[in-house]
């Protein structure tokens, strides 16, 4: 553990982010090169890829700075130049584009752009739940840019992440299950649950991390007003009356409450979404609805996103990266 910390440390990861062009509004590292998690060996954990999202504000000339500088970062579409690159990043899956098994400074990384007003939309309505779903987890900020906007969605996407999980468990929980349920939205739906990842991921991540999920949680915990944190019980109570969970259902990211509408309304009543919600909010299943709404957002998002990585990749890079993420699953399965 020693051993991964100081080698993946804050500064050796902004080492890392020298080999690129520099205007980037935000960038993480997250996965468990970066936060240690239950069933990896500190060995195996120290050669694990590193994972990395970079935001910026232009990608059309981020792309075409990093052409220059990492050609060979790119698949066959480098032939096409920086603005289809860019119209692949957009326009297919969860709007990210990501440049896989590249070596750099002794590691194996992964990188994925998306534009700065992307990810603020993901963090606000949780349109694809992609990255957004990966700053619900621990990851280490590497490159915060005084931004207001991205601040601001940053702890949204958060408090949204904390009502949706209020509304799937029951009254009373422990900390530890809040975490498991948050660290599982964005697994919801994603295919590669089924085939491809490992079975115990969501408690791996969660188990080793309690703490650096607490961090990112505490605060927001103590200032619901819709429910009661003992800290010291590692105790959670939420509302869970209609009025309380009607209240959870309206601050829910939009793209949510309009899967939930689209779930629970028949067709031709077009009804508006506060009516509908407020439907959900008194059905004793009220949990499940929204789950379901949830595994269709990551679902659709994830297949798109799976299948722009053969392009963004090219098929050696996508077949290493595959066998090694089944490999990693079939292990899982066996322990």
């Amino acid at each position: 553990m020693a051993v991964q910390a100081i080698q993946n440390s804050g500064y050796h990861l902004r080492r890392i982010l020298n080999y690129f062009p520099q205007e980037i509004s935000l960038a993480f590292a997250y996965g468990s090169a970066v936060f240690r998690q239950t069933g990896a060996s500190q060995a195996n954990a120290k050669n694990n890829m590193l994972d990395f999202v970079f935001a910026v504000d232009d990608p059309i000339t981020w792309h075409t700075i990093n052409l220059m500088q990492n050609r060979s970062h790119y698949s066959f579409l480098k032939y096409l130049g920086a603005r289809q690159i860019n119209n692949v990043q957009n326009k297919y899956g969860a709007g990210i584009y990501y440049n896989t098994l590249i070596p750099c400074h002794e590691k194996m990384i992964k990188y994925g752009i998306v534009s700065t007003d992307t990810l603020i939309e993901d963090l606000l309505h949780w349109r694809t739940l992609y990255v957004a779903g990966r700053l619900h987890k621990p990851v280490k900020i590497l490159v915060q840019k005084e931004n207001a906007q991205i601040s601001t969605a940053l702890n949204t996407n958060l408090k949204s992440a904390i009502t949706t999980a209020f509304l799937m468990l029951p009254e009373t929980f422990s900390e530890e299950e809040l975490y498991f349920q948050i660290a599982g939205l964005s697994y919801s739906g994603d295919f590669r649950m089924i085939i491809g990842e490992d079975k115990t991921k969501v408690v791996n991540i969660v188990k080793p991390n309690l703490g650096h999920f607490q961090k990112l949680y505490c605060s927001i915990l103590q200032e619901c007003p819709q429910a009661v944190y003992k800290p010291t019980q590692g105790k959670v109570e939420v509302d869970k009356s209609p009025e309380g969970q009607f209240l959870q259902l309206m601050s829910l990211p939009k793209n949510l409450q309009q899967k939930i509408t689209a779930l629970v309304d028949q067709p031709g009543r077009n009804r508006d979404v506060e009516e509908v919600l407020l439907q959900v909010a008194q059905d004793p299943d009220c949990g499940i609805v929204v789950q379901q709404a949830i595994f269709g957002i990551v679902k659709s998002s994830s297949l798109a996103q799976s299948a722009k990585g053969i392009l963004t990749a090219g098929f050696r890079k996508t077949f290493l990266y595959s066998t090694k993420k089944i490999y990693k699953m079939m292990k899982s399965m066996h322990q």
